[in-house]
């Protein structure tokens, strides 16, 4: 290769490279544009008042207005002034003030009515880079939050002596990147150090008060959305089927919460605490997936009815379900779960109604974990259809499959394990009282049955007769295990309509 051309070939790498990051520079008045275009896709009237100086462009008069879904109610930001200043080197700062007003207002039962919000930050620094139509917002922050100003209806003003409310979160940062092609592709992450919340009310007609206030420590968020850039928030089903998705997991280290106030004149209180927990959900036009969960929970109440406070407390606690939305002719998979591990309350608790301690107090767990398939005859996402289902005896779908993966109750002396397999015929309800017909098998293994069928009977909770009555029952559906105590259960639903327990017919 020629000096020339290795010189030549240089050159054009060093003016490729420099093009791409002038290409990728932002200015204010890309920033403010593309805001413009955000929000105004979102739904939101935009106005303000531009200004340039030099490298600073300002926005004054900043307003945001968006009509609230089914009400005759608006939603409204407004903020006095906001800069967005070049910085030289391809990116932009965006400031803020320290405060601005965000206000509800619209007419209700006749009624108008308005609710004014502030919006504060501390030390807020915001960066935009990247290039317009893929941008990266930079953001930390002292705190930011919200605070209830003042509720007014009719010609009666709510003020914050009897309704109080402040949310804010601490040591902020974060980071949200968005492409633009056919849909926002939006990308969210940050980090605080804590949230707290602050919420209490004084009727002045009455004696009534409460207070609710709590604090949620290292909180984390990551999260994904993809978001039409025109959509009506008015209509939420054009907006799913326009490509609207989102999903995201949300985690905090610990978590306390106090409740305390006067109802008709006595007083009650509740604390509750956890050792973290987390939440993850998603959703489209087709599913919907919610799966929550929360590690050494503990809950005190006390009540003017019981002289003693009401402990209880659970290693974790779970939730999760999947669930298809969009009506459709063919089956689609849905899933449910729930978890109470090791369950324990106070012996105070107990002693109400065991004092002699003769049922045993081991930490209780209720676990399900279950999937199948069903065929949805309702749009969820169409308020119109769900308006209609709620009037009519029409069913919301048809149940055509379940699998219980795992059943556990855990408790007092007793534990129940079990799983199944049915299919269910839609074409059949005459057989089972309108219920699909089902056909399958369940297993299930039940142990330590008749000793806490005694030691209810020593306590007066349970009648001879009425023993006597459910060892009958339970010698009808299971047959004794290998170990003591142990009953087993092999129950089957054919698709002739018979009932199978152990191979013998009940039905």
């Amino acid at each position: 290769m020629t000096v020339f051309l290795r010189r030549g070939c240089g050159a054009a790498l060093a003016y490729v490279f420099a093009t791409q990051g002038a290409f990728a520079d932002l200015t204010a008045a890309d920033v403010w544009a593309d805001w413009q275009a955000y929000l105004g896709g979102m739904g939101y009237n935009v106005s303000g008042d531009q200004s340039v100086s030099g490298n600073v462009t300002t926005i004054t008069n900043m307003a945001m207005a968006m009509s609230v879904p089914d009400t005759d109610g608006t939603f409204e930001v407004t903020v006095p002034e906001m800069t967005l200043t070049e910085n030289g080197d391809g990116t932009v700062n965006i400031d803020f003030p320290d405060s601005f007003p965000m206000t509800i207002s619209g007419e209700s039962e006749g009624e108008a009515f308005s609710a004014d919000l502030l919006y504060t930050e501390d030390a807020m620094e915001m960066v935009v880079s990247g290039s317009p139509d893929e941008m990266t917002y930079d953001y930390s922050a002292n705190s930011m939050g919200f605070a209830l100003d003042s509720i007014e209806t009719g010609d009666e003003t709510i003020s914050q002596d009897m309704l109080n409310l402040n949310v804010q979160m601490n040591d902020i940062a974060g980071s949200s990147q968005m492409k633009i092609g056919e849909l926002r592709d939006l990308a969210q992450q940050f980090t605080a150090d804590s949230l707290t919340y602050d919420i209490a009310f004084n009727e002045p007609d009455s004696e009534d008060t409460g207070r609710f206030n709590g604090k949620l420590d290292q909180l984390t968020f990551e999260g994904d959305s993809l978001i039409p850039l025109e959509l009506d928030p008015g209509n939420i089903e054009d907006i799913y089927d326009a490509g609207f998705a989102a999903s995201g997991t949300f985690t905090y280290a610990s978590g306390n919460t106090e409740i305390a106030g006067t109802a008709e004149g006595e007083a009650f209180s509740l604390s509750s605490s956890s050792e973290g927990g987390a939440f993850t959900g998603s959703i489209d036009a087709q599913r919907l997936v919610y799966d929550l969960t929360q590690n050494s929970t503990k809950l005190a109440v006390t009540t003017a009815d019981l002289p003693f406070p009401i402990e209880i407390a659970m290693a974790n606690a779970g939730l999760k379900f999947e669930l298809p939305v969009q009506a459709s002719d063919e089956v689609q998979p849905f899933g449910f779960g729930l978890n109470l591990t090791d369950f324990t309350m106070s012996d105070v608790l107990w002693s109400i109604f065991d004092p002699a301690a003769a049922l045993p107090r081991d930490p209780a767990t209720i676990a399900l974990d279950a999937t199948g398939t069903a065929k949805v005859l309702t749009d969820f996402m169409d308020p119109e259809a769900v308006e209609e289902l709620e009037l009519s005896d029409a069913a919301p779908g048809e149940l055509h499959s379940l699998k219980i993966n795992e059943l556990l109750i855990s408790l007092v002396g007793a534990q129940l394990t079990g799983n199944g397999d049915f299919a269910f015929d839609n074409s059949n309800t005459e057989a089972f009282d309108g219920m699909p017909a089902p056909s399958g098998i369940a297993n299930l293994k039940l142990v330590g049955a008749n000793a806490l069928l005694d030691k209810l009977i020593g306590m007066g909770f349970v009648s001879e007769n009425d023993a006597l009555g459910a060892r009958m029952m339970m010698g009808l559906m299971a047959v004794p295990g290998e170990e003591p105590d142990t009953l087993n259960s092999r129950i089957e639903f054919t698709e002739d309509g018979q009932i199978l327990a152990n191979g013998q017919r009940i039905k």
